[in-house]
């Protein structure tokens, strides 16, 4: 041992962890429309899954950004709006990336770069961005190949210099295959500096302070199972809470190079422990995770502050009803919104849409005395305030919405649509724009409340996912709630573990309002695990069915409006 280096930083034989041939690395590109993530969008992904040398397999797809490419883009990439233009939307492409990513290490040249464009993607659209040991070639570079060496620490010029196969221009997959080159030849370097396994691979990498290599040992206990991890303060207080599939090695990265985050840090410097909760597969480990963030808030997970805020839309009970933005959902109410302006907005466009008026006086049935607002001298309120219009002439317009909020039927929707076609065929297209954008925004809402009403609402459903190596992942679901789950490996029958969990769930007992008091992002989790590739209901106390007569029929019409506002950006 160097003589220089304390014994407390040098890994025990079972700390040396997954040697390099045997770690699974994504090595992945994105070209976008420019540099900010959250403002410009992504065209194009590239994806190597790669293993001892061995390519395993291959992601590649256009992107159709929402936006169109600035020129000097399509000069740097040759890709351009017309390429992209039937390309799905980013929204669509995650869920099929973040499968072919689980359970591996990320690699990306300028790591920061790609990460953070498919975190601010994931966030946008209510995907979890996975927790996993990233590698940066742009900084294993700089520690690997002196600066005499390499004219700079580009990806072409370390191609060139690394006799990489394929050359890098500016194309997602084949920078990727290039990335895998330069990765390999790096790794045979570092090999002759001791470096042979995945954590000595991170702890290589620059900014490890001592006060993380002395807490490594944090880990050293923990099980090498899924599950949730709680880093806990000097008072117990949880400063933190994450999921992994492998717990040990999930908590060690916090003590090597690749963990960069400024409060990450800071949070690992003011933990004194981390506690484990063993699960039997992901979805539990996650829906634990929900529910752990609820009830301790833990100040460095920034997904805290808001675990419990949502919004619902609901009408006002009174003789000429309204619509009414609301914290508690209540029977009749819509929702969830993640916050209260996008509520604010669905509830307006309904309004709209239905004829209901938005002002907030009370009014009455035998002598209205108000005033009429703009909105009706306008003709887009029967202004019931000054009495002209009966509660019986108002109550279709009631009546509709309730219907739709029930997923019984989609008048409003129809009506808008009917709206926003006489403001086309006037040419008030800047209106008729907005209005299309509203109305989307809407129907989007709608089917979203009612695909998680739909799973809510059964009292007991059983499904079962492969867990990749002959066996099955059980998860049991009582009212939009996880209440038990479990694995049967290659091998074991089935159904005895099937009857097993059913048998010790939770008992759940509904509560009032659309989601029968489940958490709408848990119902969320839940909706996502189901709608897994492979994923198989093994029963379900009552039929599981979404309305068709509400939002559900408005898949096509929602595509092209996506594809209107795109044309429209473009032009």
């Amino acid at each position: 041992m160097d003589a220089g280096r304390r014994p407390e930083t040098q890994l025990s034989f079972d700390e040396l962890g997954t040697p390099l041939r045997d770690t699974t690395f994504v090595v992945f590109d994105l070209e976008t429309t420019g540099t900010r993530h959250g403002a410009d969008g992504i065209t194009e992904i590239g994806a190597v899954k790669v293993r001892g040398g061995q390519v395993l397999g291959e992601f590649g797809t256009f992107v159709n950004p929402g936006m169109p490419i600035p020129p000097q883009i399509v000069t740097l990439t040759g890709i351009t709006t017309a390429m992209v233009h039937d390309a799905p939307r980013i929204e669509r492409v995650l869920p099929a990336f973040l499968e072919f990513i689980a359970g591996t290490v990320l690699v990306a040249h300028n790591s920061g770069f790609d990460t953070s464009f498919m975190r601010a993607a994931c966030q946008e659209h209510g995907y979890l961005w996975p927790r996993l040991a990233v590698v940066c070639t742009v900084k294993l570079a700089r520690r690997v190949i002196p600066r005499e060496e390499t004219p700079s620490y580009k990806l072409s010029a370390l191609a060139a210099l690394l006799g990489a196969r394929t050359t890098p221009n500016h194309r997602a997959l084949d920078d990727a295959r290039a990335t895998v080159d330069v990765l390999h030849s790096l790794l045979e370097r570092v090999g002759g500096v001791g470096v042979h396994s995945l954590e000595e691979l991170l702890d290589y990498l620059p900014e490890v302070s001592d006060a993380q290599r002395k807490k490594r040992g944090m880990a050293a206990d923990l099980p090498a199972t899924a599950g949730v991890y709680l880093f806990r303060g000097p008072s117990e207080e949880v400063l933190y809470v994450g999921t992994a599939s492998n717990l040990r090695r999930r908590v060690r990265q916090y003590f090597t190079g690749s963990e960069s985050r400024g409060r990450i840090r800071e949070m690992v410097a003011l933990a004194e422990r981390v506690d484990a909760i063993e699960c039997a597969h992901s979805l539990e480990a996650e829906v634990r995770e929900l529910r752990l963030l609820a009830a301790h808030r833990p100040a460095y997970n920034r997904r805290s502050k808001n675990t419990q805020k949502s919004w619902w839309v609901g009408l006002t009970e009174e003789a000429f009803p309204r619509l009414s933005v609301v914290r508690i959902a209540k029977d009749g109410t819509l929702g969830p919104f993640r916050s209260q302006s996008a509520a604010r907005e669905a509830a307006d466009t309904l309004s709209g849409a239905s004829g209901l008026r938005t002002c907030t006086q009370r009014i009455s049935t035998k002598s209205p005395a108000g005033t009429p607002c703009v909105l009706a001298e306008i003709g887009r309120c029967g202004a019931p305030c000054d009495g002209r219009q009966s509660a019986d002439e108002y109550s279709p317009g009631v009546a509709a919405v309730a219907e739709l909020i029930a997923g019984r039927g989609g008048d409003p929707l129809r009506a808008a649509a009917q709206q926003l076609e006489l403001l086309a065929e006037a040419e008030h297209f800047e209106q008729a724009a907005r209005h299309r954008d509203e109305l989307a925004g809407l129907v989007r809402a709608v089917d979203r409340a009612h695909r998680l009403a739909s799973l809510a609402r059964i009292p007991e459903l059983v499904a079962a996912h492969p867990d990749g190596n002959g066996g099955w992942e059980f998860a049991v679901l009582r009212y939009g709630r996880l209440a038990s789950a479990g694995v049967a490996r290659r091998g074991t029958p089935p159904m005895p573990v099937v009857e097993a969990l059913v048998a010790s769930a939770e008992t759940v007992l509904p509560e009032p309002g659309p989601l029968f008091g489940a958490n709408g992002e848990e119902v969320g989790v839940l909706l996502r695990w189901l709608g897994r590739q492979g994923v198989r209901l093994v029963r379900s106390s009552m039929p599981w069915a979404e309305p068709a007569t509400a939002a559900g029929g408005w898949s096509s019409w929602l595509d092209l409006a996506s594809t209107a506002t795109m044309l429209e950006t473009v032009n």
